[in-house]
């Protein structure tokens, strides 16, 4: 059906979305930061359903990288037909006061600079049908006071990134929205330092739990469908109700 590029395929969001890609008839690049063996099996997992894979090592926040992944997707698999930009990271949890320069640098250059390049990659080679998912975070509009304010900053960015897309791209027909999920179980939080943390405040969503890799998976891949074939510019919360 189509050729999705996910960044950030992996592990996590990214990876369960590789899988549900390939299970709607998608062929599927997957763009990693580090973990070669991870994205292989996930690729692996994307060709015993009968799809395509690629794996690519990436750096998002290098412009040369980048073009190189959608450079060798579209030599190997064919012209893309959709982004997933779902590439990020966070630093360790603490106070606004305690954030030192390099993390804060990171996550800008990562979460934003690199969701810009690849959205503008994409807008380059994508065609009319063509879609853009960019996945964002709750904390974009709740802020993450005494966690990492920088992170959900680097959100919000994205979700304006979003909104001045779809009206650029919609007279060439293409569709550009978010996904933001809440608090999700994947390993993205052993990275900020507190690996139980999605156990933690599971509770407190008016859903009473955290969410699944595979249920934000779900809103990313009908977003690229033709089912959603009238949406745009849209912020899609999967959040379990925060």
């Amino acid at each position: 059906m189509g050729i999705v590029i996910v960044t950030g395929g992996g592990r996590g969001i990214g990876a369960a979305t590789s899988r549900k890609l390939a299970a709607a008839g998608h062929d599927v690049a997957i763009g990693y930061g580090s973990d070669a063996e991870a994205a292989e099996r996930v690729a692996a997992e994307v060709r015993a359903a009968g799809r395509r894979a690629i794996t690519v090592r990436v750096d998002v926040s290098d412009g040369a990288q980048v073009r190189e992944l959608f450079d060798r997707t579209q030599a190997e698999l064919g012209t893309p037909t959709g982004l997933v930009n779902n590439a990020a990271v966070s630093s360790p949890i603490g106070p606004f006061t305690e954030l030192s320069e390099a993390d804060l640098r990171r996550v800008v250059d990562v979460n934003v600079v690199g969701a810009f390049l690849c959205a503008q990659e994409a807008a380059r080679r994508l065609g009319p049908g063509g879609a853009i998912v960019n996945v964002s975070s709750v904390a974009a509009t709740l802020g993450s006071p005494g966690e990492y304010v920088h992170y959900a900053a680097s959100k919000a960015a994205v979700e304006t990134l979003t909104v001045g897309l779809s009206k650029e791209l919609g007279p060439a027909g293409i569709r550009v929205n978010t996904v933001s999920p809440g608090v999700i179980h994947t390993g993205f939080h052993a990275g900020s330092g507190e690996p139980g943390r999605a156990d933690r405040l599971g509770p407190t969503a008016p859903l009473g739990r955290s969410g699944q890799p595979e249920e934000v998976a779900g809103a990313i891949v009908w977003l690229l469908s033709d089912e959603a074939s009238y949406t745009t510019g849209a912020t899609l919360k999967v959040s379990g109700g925060r």
